[in-house]
């Protein structure tokens, strides 16, 4: 039994430094690089405007990779001093309306600088503003995603950033209505765009390019993703946010914003499937190249005029010839991060791994099916907290036999104590004898006295797996459970230190301690004290203390994987009392509990 304990302490203290770490570490950094975010958008460089036409070439653009022509690097044009409402008056625009999008595009350059996400908003209250996605360039808040052309023959115009479609009055781009934009170079090169958007968040740009001219011209289309601004972020290490992609066989790429920082460009190799942008915890805008076709990646965080970070694609050159066309499709996504949304445009478009959208981490073969599981028995009962208690009773289903055998060899070691007992006695004075004597009861009696730890350790990776998707997936956003939770994805918002709301103040967020971490608390308690307390006086204070300071530390996480953890609690107590009595081991909780109560006598 004394083995039995080492390792529950080594398990639980292994746990407790992670989730000290989270508390003592994370969550300052987290607030500082809030703050360094704020100052750094409130000190943003603004720069006369220095753009050009033509490609929209600048000074910060890099060189292409066959002709030395230039991709366009991003609007270096300053912060406008105009109102968004000004920014989007002062362009052509084609109005955007589908069941989760509204926005606009503008005319200049064919841009998406303008989109608005329906079906989310910034707080629980429904009644707050929704998501923005993209603001114009002008704007401090700039963000945009744009696809044009790099024209690969010398003095040959092309459509870039600057250039101004022509569309049809009063069009809508809806599912059932794509719109179609053209632009005539003058010198024989005609571009016919046909853009076209589904339900959900992904756009198709259709560019048919058609030479009149006499001679061949070599064209190459390029997509990019534009910031102007570092968002706040949550600066830890179950999820990346910033700029990301797939770049054929080097594969996932996730490159922070300090990272590009410090190395302004990063150019993977060439690639010809893939896909590239900017994400966020729970929104992303990316492009896609036409699949089969080659294209040049880069990553970079340009500082000339404006700072501004930028993930982009240059695709290989095709040639037109005179009197033919050519027809190139580039895709841009721009949404939520659903996940059935993210999966079925990956098999829909074959986008090489574009499910790594979603930061499901490295251990996405058990994270991925915890979510496919909660999301399972949440479209039967309407409810994610419902659908994590029932799953939590099917993960402890489907490891019952393991954790059965543990318990049972716990029940075991409790009948063999007096045993050991005796042979503590006969080996005092031979520590090597008492091992071995140890040993063979252990063999003589089938017991595995390191088969206790299995519980704590199987609920390690479930526990992680549902933090994981708590934390990353929009789902669990805003999903209310009962009462006073109303985000599972958020902390329990109540603390005993204003009796739970009663009294008129409010607290630090150090004393939030809700009611379910005191639940939580409550149940860790009491299944620890279903075994004897450690005889040495350590083991015995971390036992005795444990499940405070877990109270404490986990009232920083999830309400939802609190509710977890009380949930898993009880079902473990419950079935580790049906066991022992099974056994015919005395359930020591009953003692235990009685024990705090009497008063210890003073020894002589």
């Amino acid at each position: 039994m004394e083995n039995n304990r080492n390792y529950f302490v080594a398990i639980a203290l292994s746990v407790l430094v992670l989730i000290g770490w989270q508390f003592l570490y994370i969550s300052p950094k987290i607030e500082r690089e809030r703050a360094a975010a704020q100052m750094e958008q409130a000190a943003q460089p603004s720069t006369p405007a220095t753009t050009q036409a033509g490609d929209g070439a600048t000074p910060g653009s890099v060189p292409a990779a066959s002709s030395g022509t230039s991709l366009p690097a991003g609007d270096t044009a300053a912060v406008a001093a105009q109102t968004r409402e000004q920014a989007l008056a002062s362009s052509g625009r084609i109005s955007i309306d589908t069941p989760s999008l509204s926005g606009s595009i503008n005319l200049a350059g064919g841009r998406l600088d303008d989109l608005m996400l329906k079906e989310y908003h910034e707080q629980v209250d429904p009644s707050s503003p929704r998501i923005r996605l993209f603001n114009p360039a002008s704007q401090a808040d700039g963000y945009f995603a744009e696809v044009g052309f790099v024209s690969e023959t010398p003095d040959m115009r092309v459509p870039g950033p600057d250039t101004v479609w022509q569309a049809a009055p009063n069009q809508t781009l809806t599912p059932f209505n794509p719109v179609t934009l053209t632009w005539e170079n003058g010198t024989g090169l005609t571009f016919t765009r046909q853009i076209s958007v589904d339900e959900h968040y992904m756009f198709s740009y259709a560019d048919t390019v058609a030479n009149t001219g006499d001679a061949p011209v070599d064209v190459s289309t390029y997509g990019r993703v534009t910031r102007f601004y570092k968002p706040k972020i949550a600066g830890i290490y179950v999820l990346h946010e910033g700029l990301i992609g797939v770049v054929g066989e080097e594969g996932l790429q996730e490159i922070k914003y300090a990272a590009v920082e410090e190395e302004p460009l990063i150019q993977p190799g060439h690639a010809t499937a893939g896909w590239m942008g900017i994400t966020d915890k729970y929104w992303a805008a990316a492009v896609i190249p036409q699949g089969g076709t080659g294209f040049n990646t880069r990553f970079a965080h340009f500082t000339d005029g404006r700072a501004r970070y930028q993930t982009d694609f240059k695709a290989d050159a095709q040639t037109i010839a005179p009197s033919a066309s050519e027809t190139i499709t580039t895709r841009v996504f721009a949404g939520a991060k659903e996940v059935p949304v993210i999966d079925g445009y990956k098999t829909k478009f074959d986008i090489l791994k574009f499910d790594l959208m979603i930061d499901w981490g490295w251990f996405f073969f058990f994270t991925k099916p915890m979510f496919w599981l909660i999301d399972f028995f949440y479209k039967l009962f309407g409810n994610f907290g419902v659908s994590i208690l029932i799953s939590t009773v099917i993960v402890k289903t489907l490891f019952y036999p393991l954790a059965n055998k543990s318990y049972r060899s716990m029940a075991n070691m409790k009948k063999v104590q007096p045993k050991l007992e005796e042979l503590k006695t006969k080996h005092a004075d031979d520590r090597m004898a008492l091992q071995a004597a140890m040993m063979e009861l252990y063999k003589k009696e089938k017991i595995n006295p390191v088969a206790g730890c299995w519980p704590v350790l199987l609920q390690i990776p479930v526990f992680f797996a549902l933090y994981k998707v708590l934390y990353i997936t929009i789902e669990m956003r805003h999903a209310p459970f009962f009462g006073w939770i109303h985000d599972l994805s958020a902390p329990d918002p109540t603390t005993i230190f204003n009796l739970f709301g009663l009294l008129p103040f409010s607290v630090p967020a150090a004393m939030m301690i809700g009611v379910w971490p005191i639940i939580m608390g409550i149940t860790m308690f009491l299944q620890m004290r279903m075994n004897p307390t450690p005889p040495d006086p350590t083991q015995a204070m971390i036992f005795t203390w444990m499940p405070v300071v877990f109270t404490f530390m986990l009232a920083t996480f999830p309400a939802g994987l609190v509710i977890y953890w009380a949930w898993n609690n009880t079902l473990s107590i419950v079935q580790q009392g049906i066991i022992m009595k099974r056994q015919g081991v005395k359930v020591e909780l009953w003692d235990n509990l009685a024990g705090l109560f009497k008063r210890k006598k003073n020894p002589v």
